[in-house]
């Protein structure tokens, strides 16, 4: 798992924008606060300028001064020299909701591609919600029926963005009861972690762990020490057999290694002794 020097803050949808909007203060805050230069990013979305002004006008009202929206409409527009300098100026870069597919369609392997991963090894802030949030991995839910058993049939996959390595991400995860698709994935990438995150919940990524943050919570599936499966001999709809998931709950205060796959009990305890350690 690469080791990137900026933040992210993966978001499961329907944050709060209205009441104590503490997950998008947390983005501007690690942003740089009054001082942050917002990028909105509308490309998942077939209501740009709707969805757009809502998500600057929440900004400004946390306190950013230099809130922007971008939208790419084509694959030509996404190799612009302007729409590379708008990602190089960002100190926080926002994906909204959506649809997860627009984004790999018409961002992938293109120079706001490229730029996009410049500017997080370089320290800035990337976010998303909702579509936002599952294009963050290497690979991507892009489709899948809720509030079922596991079955290979239950949900499709894609490459995503790869912001994020070696996880698979679902998000409004207990509201729309996405346990069966998210093991139905990670049943088929077990080397991948499954992280599915509550709407008004997020985690913050930085280096190899993540805190998390929001009323709901973030379930990691773990395949890693699956003991058994019949997934070699399933039929495409036929139920599948898991034996051995580990399975973590993790409210806001908890986090998790992505390395050792080791949940983090008490955040800001572990947080204090890592600096310690780097002190010493």
């Amino acid at each position: 798992m690469r080791r990137r020097s900026g933040t992210l803050v993966i978001i499961g949808g329907n944050e709060d924008k209205q009441g104590e909007c503490k997950i998008l203060r947390e983005v501007i805050r690690l942003g740089g606060g009054t001082e942050a230069r917002v990028l909105v990013i509308t490309v998942a979305t077939e209501l740009p300028i709707e969805v757009g002004m809502d998500y600057v006008e929440v900004f400004k009202r946390l306190g950013a001064r230099d809130v922007r929206t971008f939208d790419v409409s084509d694959r030509k527009s996404a190799n612009r020299d302007s729409a590379v300098e708008m990602i190089r100026e960002a100190t926080c870069i926002f994906f909204t909701g959506g649809d997860q597919m627009r984004i790999t369609k018409l961002l992938g392997g293109t120079r706001i591609d490229a730029v996009l991963h410049d500017a997080l090894g370089g320290g800035t802030v990337l976010a998303g919600t909702s579509a936002g949030a599952s294009m963050m991995s290497s690979t991507m839910i892009v489709d899948g029926e809720p509030q079922t058993n596991p079955r290979i049939s239950v949900v499709q996959m894609a490459p995503g963005m790869e912001f994020l390595d070696g996880v698979v991400i679902d998000q409004h995860f207990a509201q729309r009861g996405r346990l069966g698709r998210l093991l139905s994935a990670v049943s088929q990438y077990p080397h991948h972690l499954g992280l599915g995150i509550d709407e008004d919940t997020a985690i913050v990524v930085e280096g190899q762990a993540f805190r998390v943050l929001g009323r709901g919570a973030v379930s990691v599936v773990d395949a890693g020490a699956l003991t058994h499966s019949n997934l070699d001999r399933v039929r495409f709809d036929d139920a599948l057999a898991l034996c051995g998931v580990k399975l973590h709950i993790l409210p806001e205060g908890y986090g998790f290694h992505l390395r050792t796959r080791e949940p983090i009990v008490h955040w800001e305890q572990w947080q204090s002794n890592q600096g310690k350690e780097l002190t010493e």
